[in-house]
């Protein structure tokens, strides 16, 4: 503070809660450092619950605070002075959040709050991480803080050390898998730690073993690693006979596809079997809890002790691989219309190695490719829509030197308060290019029906009941009264040469969105 010399985090101003919560998450994905977001009671917890939700499944550490209705109606300091503080007023405010925070406290006097944030920080990082709340009364807020010699060190209250599974498990786990024949491995979000990632990539090509990377959250192995086995397990299910499932809470879909009955599962993880889902039923012959980067260096170990380096069995496995096309992915190479797979492809041409994706509902994975750990994100499985514009702007904070790309459907694009989001990329200076991949309809919504219901009277409409927008707004000129660079793109020949437009403008510091028609 100015006034004081202390060094405190900096505080930003942002009107809507949903959009704080994502930028938020956003910024601790960039930099790993949890992040504080300061709400307004009752009301205003209400809209950050789709946002804890999403770093609750994350795994995002955060902590939440919200003012509390004063206790008094009259007397102390702090006590109620507008009406609406009778309405606003909870039996348990705290009951908001306990699906999905791993903790909460009210704070009850002035001189607990040092103690309080340390636990609070504490458990928030203890893996698996997630966040955390705490509720404030303003009686509390406004007393004086007494003199109580300081704050502690922050290394006087650390998380948990990392941890790895015992060495019976590992020999076991090593025993599975060079036993196999055709194992494979899959994954979802291992790729937040980048030093997993890289060993992943070390793992899977000294072992042969493919890679499946199902409805991934960050990229987990170069897209152009030999054993990058694309993003979904069906093909090589039906033939595997061991599996490590790592850091991955759906690794495939029963009602799709499942391994044989005498396939071997292994599932691997700071929580390898999601013990706050109420229902997860994957086969778990073995579990491996413990980080994952330390749980791949042990595995790598045990299983190098009983094989030879050149051993004929992986060399001719990644023969048969090879041969039989299942390593490697494909890219559009244009369309007639515009698509998911046309926009991921001229993003892909577009983008530098180090280029900072985000996608909401609007990219095509196999139309396009990440190279470096940290380069690209999706929300986290909740399914909480709106993350993806704030999650951009957050991970703009964390690397300012770095582009940032969020490519979102439209729906999301509503979902993720753009007037605000727009005034914040404004007001802070950040200028991130946002692609909404406009195609005017709830596109899950349809596929999710038709998946369900294929020869229903809705899939057989042509306008599926409550699925399309009507007649949607022109989202650019949204982001233009906010001084944003706009531009609407009907014609897939023409989307290059709008993003080399858009690029431009980042390059002089202003913020573009690009609204594609799909």
């Amino acid at each position: 503070m100015e006034q004081t010399g202390q060094s405190v985090p900096k505080a930003v101003a942002i009107p809507h809660e949903n959009l704080a919560m994502a930028m938020a998450y956003g910024h601790t994905m960039i930099s790993g450092q949890p992040q504080a977001v300061v709400v307004h009671v009752n009301v205003g917890t209400a809209n950050a619950l789709t946002g804890l939700f999403n770093a609750q499944r994350g795994n995002i550490p955060m902590l939440l605070a919200a003012g509390r209705t004063p206790l008094n109606e009259q007397g102390p300091k702090g006590s109620r002075t507008r009406f609406i503080q009778w309405a606003q007023e909870m039996y348990d405010q705290g009951s908001m959040v306990r699906e999905a925070a791993k903790w909460d406290m009210e704070l009850s006097s002035p001189g607990q709050v040092g103690s309080v944030v340390d636990r609070a920080m504490s458990i928030a990082q203890a893996e698996p991480a997630g966040p955390v709340y705490l509720s404030l009364p303003r009686e509390v807020l406004a007393e004086p803080l007494p003199d109580i010699g300081g704050l502690a060190a922050p290394d006087a209250h650390r998380a948990p050390a990392k941890t790895v599974p015992s060495v019976a498990a590992i020999s076991e786990a090593a025993e599975i898998l060079t036993g196999a024949i055709n194992p494979m491995i899959i994954t979802s979000t291992l790729g937040r730690d980048t030093e997993a990632y890289k060993h992943l990539a070390y793992f899977a090509e000294r072992f042969a073993i493919p890679v499946v990377s199902h409805f991934p959250c960050y990229a987990c192995l170069p897209t152009n690693h030999p054993l990058h086995a694309g993003y979904e397990p069906a093909p090589l299910l039906k033939d595997a006979d061991a599996i490590l499932v790592i850091d991955c809470d759906v690794p495939w879909i029963p009602n799709f596809a499942s391994p044989t009955a005498d396939c071997r599962v292994i599932q691997a993880g700071a929580d390898p079997i999601f013990t706050d889902y109420p229902m997860r039923n994957f086969p778990c012959h073995l579990a491996l809890a413990g980080n994952s980067h330390e749980t791949l260096m042990a595995l790598a170990s045990a299983m190098a002790d009983t094989l030879a380096v050149d051993d004929a069995g992986i060399v001719a496995r990644l023969q048969r691989l090879e041969a039989g096309g299942k390593i490697g992915l494909g890219n559009a190479t244009g369309e007639t219309s515009i698509g998911q797979s046309w926009i991921s492809k001229c993003i892909d041409d577009a983008k530098s190695d180090d280029t900072i994706v985000v996608s909401e509902m609007g990219l095509d994975l196999n139309s396009i490719s990440f190279n470096q750990p940290g380069t690209y994100f999706a929300p986290s499985s909740s399914g909480g829509l709106g993350w993806g514009l704030g999650a951009a702007l957050g991970a703009k904070l964390a690397a300012p030197d770095r582009l940032v790309i969020t490519v979102v459907g439209d729906g999301s694009y509503m979902f993720g308060n753009p007037t605000p989001a727009h005034l914040v990329a404004n007001n802070l200076g950040l200028p991130v290019l946002f692609i909404v991949a406009n195609n005017g309809k709830w596109g899950a919504v349809e596929r999710a029906t038709r998946a369900m219901y294929p020869d229903g009277a809705a899939a057989a409409s042509n306008d599926m009941p409550l699925t399309t927008f009507g007649n949607s707004p022109a989202y650019e000129m949204v982001a233009m009264a906010s001084g944003a660079y706009g531009e609407r793109v009907e014609d897939p020949d023409d989307l290059p040469a709008a993003l080399e437009r858009a690029l431009a403008a980042i390059k002089e510091g202003r913020q573009a969105l690009l609204n594609v028609i799909c």
